[in-house]
């Protein structure tokens, strides 16, 4: 069983499912999971501390896949950015073809590398005028982030129902459906919308193979589609986050006439985040979650939530909505 889009030619994968790029989630146990269950599996760079280290995870991915796996590199400011000629060099040396990017006006520079190399590059979006700007300059399909997902969303508040079509009709490229999806209806109304595809990140932390404890990914089964915070919105770097202690902490903090980023930092540091996802202590820093939490309610292996989306999927496509046209 196949499903057949401009996405699943592009990136040569058997359903047009694709995971996202999540910092200290995206590691070759999961990314390999994805894509032997028909999707694209990613492995996020910045994970790793070096490029060396990102090598030996490609390698790591390699022996346990053969089906196609990218790599998602995001820009964005920092005191010392990455190495990101070192890490395209690495990502092409590993036989790697597909890349995901995210972040600052800065990624063109990633993009300048990767199109040299002859990479198939999809952005990440939160705007359609983002979108239409990334297709100008060259990448081959857009990711477009709805105001559901987990991270950053932007600041236009547009969610998907709207955003996905609004994207379609700007763009010629393939779009892929970003944001609030965790099922089989997600997929049959991304397509609906004129999508090629879905991105899906929350729904994938809640699978066996996602590499972080237990107590999160039940933290994602048991939380509904309110358990989210919507964090740094006065400094226009909005990020949606699972809600705990931490997260309310912050929005008190910031609750202030002017707001200081100085007065949350420590709550809000990404090592404390990625100590979350191994210790499982759910209070100790803060942990991404997309509003589709609300759409969760078990932990399957990848294979079996593929095959189960791509499978509702069609039975709404050719059952469900054909009965409709019938009648």
């Amino acid at each position: 069983m196949t499903l057949k889009t401009r996405i699943t030619d592009l990136l040569g994968i058997r359903y047009p499912i694709v995971q996202g790029g999540m910092q200290n989630v995206g590691y070759a146990s999961l990314a390999s999971a994805v894509s032997n269950a028909g999707g694209l599996g990613l492995i996020t760079a910045l994970t790793f501390p070096d490029p060396e280290a990102l090598a030996q995870e490609l390698a790591l991915c390699r022996s346990l896949t053969n089906a196609p796996f990218g790599v998602n590199i995001s820009v964005f400011p920092t005191m010392r950015p990455p190495d990101y000629e070192a890490i395209v060099d690495v990502v092409a040396d590993a036989g790697v073809t597909v890349v995901e990017t995210a972040g600052t006006p800065e990624v063109r520079g990633v993009w300048d590398m990767l199109l040299a190399r002859g990479m198939t590059v999809v952005h990440k979006c939160t705007s359609v005028r983002h979108a239409v700007s990334s297709q100008k300059y060259g990448v081959h399909a857009v990711s477009i982030d709805g105001f559901e997902c987990a991270g950053h969303p932007g600041e236009d508040d547009v969610p998907g129902l709207v955003l996905i079509p609004a994207a379609v009709d700007a763009l010629d490229v393939p779009v892929i459906a970003s944001g609030g999806i965790a099922d089989g209806r997600g997929l049959a109304a991304a397509l609906a919308l004129g999508a090629d595809g879905i991105n899906m990140g929350t729904r994938f932390c809640a699978t066996v193979e996602a590499p972080i404890h237990d107590r999160v990914k039940q933290a994602y089964v048991d939380g509904s589609e309110t358990d989210t915070d919507l964090l740094f919105r006065p400094f226009r770097n909005s990020a949606r986050v699972g809600r705990n202690s931490v997260s309310q902490e912050v929005l008190r903090r910031l609750a202030v006439p002017e707001p200081r980023f100085e007065d949350v930092a420590q709550l809000v540091s990404g090592l404390k985040g990625k100590e979350l996802l191994k210790s499982g202590d759910l209070d100790s820093g803060i942990y991404w979650s997309s509003m589709a939490q609300g759409l969760i309610h078990d932990i399957p292996t990848c294979a079996d939530l593929i095959e189960r989306i791509v499978r509702e999927a069609r039975e709404i496509i050719g059952g469900r909505l054909a009965a409709m046209l019938a009648h």
